[in-house]
């Protein structure tokens, strides 16, 4: 196989530490040497990501990147954990996620007693969750939802769909967004909770059953449509430090609060597949003959790279920004949905001019830069589609319209 030309990626001097810098070669060396042959061998064909390739991840500490060290975690920001990201969405985007399933609730949110001892597993990789959130009726409004938890006895019980949960087979919890009381179009915020829900790996517990949804991508693991039918699990088992019964907004502000992050790491998901677009289109351009001379020699395959490499750039200077502000303590909804907003819809761009350098080889599953191609495409809909973030920020730019 041919020798990978890599972009320069070197962080910036503000941003740039010894220890980003280590944990970024880190990632990189990991990541091409060990995730990109798997993915090319396993993507095509829809397989599994190994449990063996997760353990090394857990090793490595990815999974706890923005755990406490005093649970096993590595203690860092919103800043390295889009480093990670990126090296790894450039080798296989479906790895990349995985160690988000280590970041669904935080320090203090389980309710369980032995809560210490689960964190520590979840930055070993050990112990991983799946979230549920969107629904047939119920995606980016996610006010809209009527899954519903009622209260009976000491018990929450849970009936209602999901959609698009991802991992829900072989996570060991699920956070499920549910309402507490019936839908009211006038308070629509009103009673939205998130609960924790235990499960073997590999399976689901009675009362729980799943079908795999059929995708055109984001292979290395499945996602779920999942019914619950008078699911019963303990009153206690509200996810948050405030586990009140009470009917107000407190779950759906905790659940709109929760998207920045995921969005930021969106960003660095498509950035690392845009990249790896341009990575490849650099040295299949020079492999590649025609008219007795290497591709790249032509003036509109140099210039299609030039205007590549340029937005891969841009889009990640904007996510350093956006990763160092929320490590200061300053995570803004609208820069955040401004980084995911731009980033996805640079990688489908850019992975489709990438795709078009490949001509019909592209075309086919013998080369990765479909599958860039096909994630990229992903990110412009999950954590809050395009449109979504569209109107976060300009509901945060301009007054709304009077209603006559």
């Amino acid at each position: 196989m041919s020798q990978v030309y890599e972009l320069n990626t070197d962080i910036p001097a503000a941003y740039a530490t010894d220890e980003r810098r280590a944990i970024q070669e880190m990632a990189r060396e990991f990541a091409m040497n060990e995730v990109l042959p798997i993915a090319n061998e396993l993507d095509p064909e829809k397989g599994i990501i190994p449990d063996d390739l997760r353990k090394k991840m857990g090793e490595l500490g990815f999974f706890g990147i923005m755990l406490p060290e005093e649970f096993g975690g590595l203690g860092l920001g919103v800043f390295e954990y889009c480093l990670v990201t990126e090296e790894l969405s450039r080798a296989w985007m479906s790895v990349a996620s995985i160690i988000a399933r280590a970041t669904f609730v935080g320090v203090g949110d389980l309710p369980i007693e032995d809560q210490d001892e689960r964190l520590r597993q979840m930055a070993r990789g050990e112990f991983l969750g799946s979230f549920a959130m969107s629904e047939p009726g119920a995606g980016s409004d996610i006010a809209s939802i009527r899954c519903r938890a009622e209260l009976d006895g000491d018990e929450w019980v849970i009936n209602g769909q999901k959609m698009w949960v991802t991992f829900a087979d072989g996570s060991d919890f699920i956070v499920l967004v549910a309402r507490t009381q019936p839908y009211d179009p006038t308070s629509r915020h009103a009673g939205i909770k998130q609960f924790y829900i235990p499960k073997e790996k590999g399976s689901f517990p009675e009362g729980i059953s799943g079908t795999p949804m059929r995708k055109i991508g984001y292979h290395g693991w499945k996602t779920w449509e999942l019914s619950f039918d008078n699911y019963r699990i303990p009153k206690e088992y509200i996810i948050g430090k405030n586990k009140s019964s009470e009917d107000d907004q407190e779950g759906f502000k905790k659940t709109a609060r929760w998207m920045a992050v995921p969005r930021v790491h969106t960003a660095a998901r498509a950035i690392g597949l845009a990249r790896g677009a341009v990575e490849d289109c650099i040295t299949y351009a020079q492999e590649r003959i025609q008219f007795d001379q290497p591709i790249s020699d032509f003036q509109a395959i140099r210039f299609k790279i030039a205007t590549m490499a340029t937005e891969v750039e841009a889009s990640r200077a904007l996510m350093y920004s956006v990763a160092n502000d929320a490590d200061l303590g300053v995570m803004r909804a609208r820069e955040a949905a401004m980084c995911k907003l731009f980033a996805s819809d640079m990688a489908e761009r850019v992975t489709s001019e990438g795709l078009q350098i490949y001509g019909g080889a592209g075309y086919t599953t013998e080369y990765p830069i479909e599958r860039y191609w096909r994630d990229a495409r992903l990110t412009r809909i999950f954590e809050g589609t395009s449109e979504i973030q569209q109107k976060i920020i300009s509901d945060s730019l301009l007054p709304k319209a009077k209603k006559r």
